[in-house]
């Protein structure tokens, strides 16, 4: 048995059924391995930033990796951006870069680069694989690190892929947990039970229906209140479920929130520090002053610890405030008129399905859904969590392979789709039910944003020219269709709940440009 088939063939018995691959020559018997050993699902994306943030999407969905297939260096490089995403998300990501033969490494061709400093800055774990004895050790070891949050990367070189192992021992993932330290829920019990304003911040993993239903008995019970990362790598929401705030976006609102508090309880979340730095500001949110505990780390089920913190306070039963049905008033409200970006909102709030898979890159002109969205039906909430765009439409793909059955709509702004719009091609290919909403300010009206804030009213030309997308204009209807997906554009409210409910109610990938009016 080949390396290459000794690496799929124990991808497959860790539970890893898909692969997002844009592959090159030092790949190849890795593709082929694919035919030898059935048990994957390979997916052709056409620009390698497509097929890590496709594995993103898939992997923050089911908690499991799939298998990132890239070209040696470059396709590393093209694919960071989302990787860097994915890693901020704690998605589990497992990456099988492939590299020249280790006889060749040194002979400085053409495509020769450092794969193992690329990597470092989005991985967690890194390994060039030697052998094809060696070989299933590695993918699981990979795949296991993977399975706790991490973003691992297997560099796989040609040699070790074409040559054989005589004795080939195919192993499997062994994922770890690490256990809820019943010390640890004691010791946030007595913060809880001890007096002066409480603040539980709710990280990775406590934000499933389960770990939300368990804090909000606890803030019944304690009177703490809660509050999430403010782009978390998933949320579940909508009806019946609590309702949990974010952290602030910009900094001066967030030092304001957190100044209310004596006692921050972090939930497998980091200490928050504002996004950037700004002239005579600061870095982190929380000061001196506060008293900060931990309950739990990313590496242990975080639901787990709220279930038991809620029991230890004595909130087993207590009951708790949910978002009331009120469906119905959203979509008995429809806004009317020329589309505005809140109006955009609205409709899609009123509009979206049970079991919707929200994949949110909408920057600005998403800014009032999080809260009309509080009342929609049961959906989850998929936001970009790292900073770097071009994630959203990617994500919508690992989202759809994912939950097959369920709608995914990504709500996406018109200059970060123009990063990976190849995955509307794959979108077509794969038959996915994806509806995209373009929303088309013809800008990057974040930085307008941000250049007002930095105390410049007036931008120059420069600036003017830097950050406009009208000359010429995107033509996103011609856009979609040139790649597969029918494409359509509204100017009105009325106009996109038509073409949004169509959408829904068709099989297949469709695209709505959002033209939106000041």
């Amino acid at each position: 048995m080949t390396g290459a088939e000794i690496l799929i063939k124990t991808s497959i018995e860790s539970g890893v059924d898909v692969c997002f691959a844009n592959f090159g020559t030092t790949e190849l018997n890795l593709v082929s391995a694919q035919d030898s050993v059935p048990g994957i699902r390979s997916v052709l994306c056409l620009f390698e930033g497509v097929c890590s943030g496709a594995a993103d999407g898939y992997a923050r969905m089911l908690e499991k990796p799939a298998m990132t297939l890239l070209h040696l260096g470059p396709g590393l490089s093209n694919a960071s951006a989302n990787l860097h995403n994915a890693r901020r998300a704690y998605s589990p990501m497992l990456s099988i870069i492939g590299e020249h033969a280790l006889w060749h490494r040194q002979s400085d061709a053409p495509e020769v680069m450092d794969i193992e400093t690329l990597a470092r800055p989005v991985s967690d774990w890194i390994r060039l694989a030697k052998s094809p004895d060696t070989i299933s050790h590695d993918t699981a070891s990979a795949i296991s690190s993977s399975m706790q949050g991490n973003s691992a990367t297997l560099i796989v070189p040609q040699d070790v892929q074409w040559n054989e192992s005589l004795n080939p021992l195919i192993e499997s993932a062994k994922p770890h947990i690490e256990p809820v330290d019943p010390v640890n829920i004691n010791e946030i019990a007595r913060v809880l039970r001890g007096g002066g304003r409480t603040l539980m911040v709710l990280g990775p993993k406590s934000l499933r229906e389960n770990g939300l239903k368990a804090a909000a008995r606890i803030r019944t019970k304690t009177g703490c209140d809660l509050v999430s990362e403010t782009f978390p790598a998933r949320m579940e929401r909508g009806l019946g479920i609590p309702f949990v705030d974010r952290i602030p976006y910009f900094p001066e609102p967030a030092f304001d929130f957190f100044s209310q508090y004596d006692s921050i309880i972090l939930v497998g979340a980091k200490s928050p520090v504002a996004f950037f730095a700004y002239q005579g500001g600061r870095s982190n949110l929380l000061t001196e002053s506060h008293n900060i505990y931990a309950l739990g780390s990313r590496y242990q089920n975080l639901a787990q610890a709220l279930e038991m913190l809620s029991d230890t306070v004595g909130a087993r039963n207590q009951g708790f405030m949910a978002e009331p049905d009120s469906g119905s008033q959203l979509a008995d409200s429809l806004p009317t008129g020329p589309l505005t970006a809140e109006k955009a909102c609205m409709v899609l709030a009123a509009l979206q399905p049970e079991g919707a898979i929200v994949v949110d890159e909408s920057v600005t002109s998403g800014f009032a859904y999080y809260q009309a969205a509080s009342c929609a039906p049961h959906h989850d909430w998929v936001p970009i969590t790292g900073g770097a765009i071009g994630q959203g439409m990617p994500c919508a793909i690992g989202a759809a392979i994912a939950c097959p059955d369920r709608p995914v709509i990504n709500f996406q702004a018109d200059g970060s789709a123009m990063y990976t719009l190849q995955a509307l091609w794959t979108q077509a290919r794969e038959e996915l039910n994806i509806t995209t909403l373009i929303c088309s300010n013809k800008s990057y009206n974040i930085l307008r944003i941000e250049m007002a804030r930095s105390g410049q009213s007036k931008p120059g030309k420069a600036f003017k020219n830097l950050t406009n997308l009208d000359r010429p204009p995107i033509k996103w209807t011609q856009v979609g269709n040139g790649m597969g997906v029918p494409a359509v554009s509204v100017t009105t409210a009325e106009n996109l709940s038509k073409e949004l409910s169509r959408s829904l109610e068709e099989a297949g990938p469709h695209l709505i440009e959002l033209v939106l009016s000041s």
